[in-house]
């Protein structure tokens, strides 16, 4: 394929101005859904989508018109068989087991189940491919091998993964915000209060989990090099966590597992992870370097 790359003539890359591109384009897509689409599962989800898509928009137009260093270490490969057994397992871990927990102490009945929920389960992490893209080409493909090399590959993958979590405060701030002023509607008390304080609390509870599951999806990237991989794995996240709510619902006791896994996990793989293709892929002259 024909390379995308013009290093002849590139500038310094600017993290900075990096993220203004992205969150410029991509913000407004979160602020409006959390502002105005909170009651339509349908405008939600559409909103929230584009807003991933535009990450790679933005990702795109920083690096082939203004940093115009290309993207020739983005992952451009498939993977192995063994990468999607991976995801496959972490993702069973993460939502299918407690479900069948569910199932098995009959908090969950086989007969609550219809054949339409089931087809969501099969079409909705499909569906979640091309958002799941939209993201990953940024922030794994693009932005980690960046800061790698800036910082080093550990360094690097905790900075991207605090900055992956604040793109998402719009998200967790609104679902915040509405919480509490439903509580202050509910009891009486002061919703402006109520609705901050709501708001710091999800935020702020929701930051380590978030933060450590970053280091997840850098990880299956590295270990990888495949935007495939990382794309697969979130996409099945989101879309099985989301097929699962609807048939099943996720009470606290499943957000509390799998921020639990999410956390232990992200804590080991920064801490004793293999971190060597990241900081090959961070080498522009190394030999698994792709071009495109």
């Amino acid at each position: 394929m024909k390379e995308i790359n013009s290093s002849a003539s590139s500038r310094p890359f600017s993290l900075g101005l990096y993220l203004l591109v992205v969150f410029g384009l991509s913000w407004p897509f979160q602020i409006a859904g959390a502002a105005w689409a909170a009651d339509n599962a349908l405008a939600l989800f559409l909103l929230n989508s584009a807003s991933m898509v535009m990450v790679t928009v933005g990702t795109f137009l920083a690096g082939r018109y203004i940093f115009r260093d290309g993207f020739a270490g983005a992952g451009w490969r498939w993977g192995k068989p063994r990468h999607y057994l991976a995801v496959a397992g972490l993702i069973a871990l993460l939502w299918v087991f407690p479900t069948l927990v569910r199932l098995g102490i009959g908090t969950v009945q086989w007969s609550d189940v219809d054949g339409t929920q089931i087809v969501w389960l099969l079409v909705l992490p499909i569906v979640m491919l091309i958002p799941g893209f939209g993201e990953e080409f940024g922030w794994r493909g693009y932005l980690l091998p960046h800061l790698a090399r800036r910082l080093g590959a550990r360094q690097a993958v905790a900075v991207h993964a605090v900055i992956w979590w604040a793109w998402h405060l719009p998200v967790v701030a609104g679902a915040g915000i509405r919480a509490g002023a439903a509580e202050a509607a509910a009891t009486g008390g002061p919703v402006v209060l109520s609705a901050i304080v709501s708001a710091v609390v999800v935020v702020l509870l929701g930051a380590v989990p978030t933060i450590l599951h970053a280091v997840i999806f850098a990880y299956f990237w590295a270990r990888s090099r495949s935007l495939a991989v990382a794309t697969v794995y979130h996409a099945a996240y989101d879309g099985v966590r989301d097929s699962i709510a609807r048939i099943a619902g996720l009470p606290g006791m499943v957000g509390v597992w799998s921020n639990l896994v999410l956390t232990v996990l992200g804590v080991i793989l920064l801490w004793k992870g293999d971190w060597k293709n990241l900081a090959a892929a961070a080498d522009p002259q190394s030999p698994g370097s792709e071009r495109i």
